[in-house]
């Protein structure tokens, strides 16, 4: 990975010039990803007549959830693909055009094929892009202590929800005029962002412009021959299981579910495994980071359910009316970036102040507890909506709330964590490897919905957020243990002294 050039460096409130550039091009991403994500439930679960697909509520959030999972599925491809082939700087303009293709092929109202077609676009793309675009914000803070980076993450993590904002113009549109037409804004957004990150090339200063460490021609040829072995095995699966009349959605959602798991599984087996040139220090930190990782499982599986079982609540049980006119049930989704917004830079400068006394392991046990409360709250909501009774809006926002202090404590913190924990041979994989904790939790989340009829009750709300909770407090416990196998405090210092 190439360093910037060593002429003086232009700030952007304390941090990198360049740092606008990347935490635009992913407003713009995120503009899209989550402008269509606001309504793709509402679709995939309306009548043919309304212009959806007319699938069940379950089995439209077991959809949502794997295809959130495979999103973050595909970064660790992804990831290996800037690694060995691409380069993070060129992964991310690929992605970028692919994910605008999957848009314009989601707006196309020509039955089911295009929206499926374009689903697997967007995930293609987003695999590309995400977590290449994360590893160059990391690399831009190479020589800063921990603390500067957290708080550079945290204005990143600002950034991308300005773009999460979306569903006031895609929702509106989608719900209130055509949903294909929600889906043809999203792909303006991604031009958008396109247009934006080659407009600001020049500034990134020939970071992430090569791989860290290109194919040889044998690996190349290895590489090509196991990737065509994959795509027929996946093709003779789908043939045997169309055969045997089982290829049906659910089906399908559950398969990329156990393929959800499988992965992150496979993977850290290789890393462990494998000798792949880490020292002592290396291994130690990816054994803390692996408690980190299945921890940060939870929290997904509990927060990224806003896009499936808190939308249709919002959809079916909240009184969205004001003064006399019905707001569209996807702006219930804009309540968290709101929230992200206001209350990033507080924790910014939060975490800049407390600088290493909170290690990453409490802010991830605090993250869950949170998590687990809110759900909490749903069920006194769910419970309070009992009988078709349609309940104040606030009790959306205080779940939100909730939620959104939590995310702040783990998600900005985690991408920030990956990259400093991160083998020096494996930078842009492990970003990928953060976004499978995303996969798990999306994947297994959908699929306790769609088991549970899409999750409205309140006993699961309150199950789900009470495991939450008892899983926060095992990782408080074991906080210390982790702080020392990941030497926070003494790597930190020793940064320092070297820069």
């Amino acid at each position: 990975m190439n360093s910037p050039a060593s002429a003086p460096e232009k700030t952007f409130f304390g941090h990198p010039r360049a740092l606008v550039t990347l935490f635009m091009t992913e407003v713009w991403e995120r503009f899209s990803f989550y402008g269509m994500r606001a309504i793709l439930a509402l679709f995939l679960s309306a009548a043919v007549l309304d212009g959806g697909l007319g699938l069940s509520t379950g089995t439209a959030a077991a959809i949502v959830g794997v295809y959130n999972a495979m999103v973050y599925l595909a970064a660790l491809p992804g990831g290996w693909l800037a690694d060995r082939v691409l380069g993070p700087r060129r992964a991310v303009l690929v992605g970028a055009l692919v994910i605008m293709a999957g848009h314009i092929s989601m707006a196309i109202p020509s039955g089911a094929g295009f929206v499926y077609l374009g689903l697997a676009l967007i995930v293609c793309g987003t695999g590309l892009l995400k977590p290449n675009i994360s590893s160059m914000v990391g690399h831009l803070y190479e020589h800063s202590e921990a603390a500067r980076r957290d708080a550079g993450f945290s204005l990143f993590y600002m950034g991308i929800n300005l773009g999460a904002l979306s569903p006031f113009i895609v929702g509106a549109l989608g719900q209130k005029v055509n949903y294909h037409l929600g889906f043809a804004i999203a792909a303006v957004g991604m031009f958008f962002g396109v247009v934006q990150y080659v407009a600001g090339g020049k500034g990134l200063r020939g970071i992430g412009e090569r791989p860290a460490h290109p194919l040889t021609t044998a690996e190349r040829a290895g590489a090509v021959k196991v990737t065509v072995l994959a795509l027929a095995a996946l093709a003779v699966l789908a043939l045997a299981a169309l055969a045997l009349g089982v290829l049906t959605l659910d089906a399908v959602t559950v398969f990329l579910t156990v393929l959800a798991i499988a992965v992150p599984a496979g993977y850290f087996a290789y890393i462990f495994l494998g000798d792949h040139g880490l020292t002592d220090l290396e291994r130690s930190r990816m054994r803390a980071y692996l408690w980190l990782f299945l921890s940060a499982a939870v929290f997904w599986m509990i927060f990224d359910q806003a896009a499936t079982t808190l939308t249709i609540f919002a959809a079916t049980s909240t009184d969205l009316n004001v003064l006399g006119w019905s707001m569209p049930s996807s702006w219930t989704q804009n309540i968290n970036p709101i929230f992200i917004i206001l209350l990033a830079p507080l924790v910014a400068a939060l975490w800049v102040r407390l600088g290493d006394r909170v290690g990453t392991p409490l802010k991830f046990a605090l993250a869950l507890v949170l998590a687990g409360l809110s759900f909490v709250a749903m069920a006194l909501a769910a419970t309070a909506a009992a009988g078709g009774v349609k309940v104040s809006i606030l009790w959306l926002v205080l779940v939100y709330l909730i939620q959104t202090v939590g995310e702040l404590c783990l998600s900005p913190v985690g991408l920030s964590v990956t990259t400093r924990l991160a083998p020096a041979a494996l930078g842009s994989q492990m970003l990928g490897v953060w976004f499978l904790a995303v996969s798990v939790g999306d994947s297994v989340g959908g699929q306790v919905a769609r088991l549970s009829d899409g999750g409205s009750s309140p006993a699961y709300y309150l199950w789900s957020g009470v495991f939450a909770v008892l899983v926060g407090l095992v990782l408080l416990l074991f906080a210390p243990r982790l702080r020392r196998l990941m030497r926070e405090g003494a790597l930190d210092n020793k940064r320092n002294l070297s820069s």
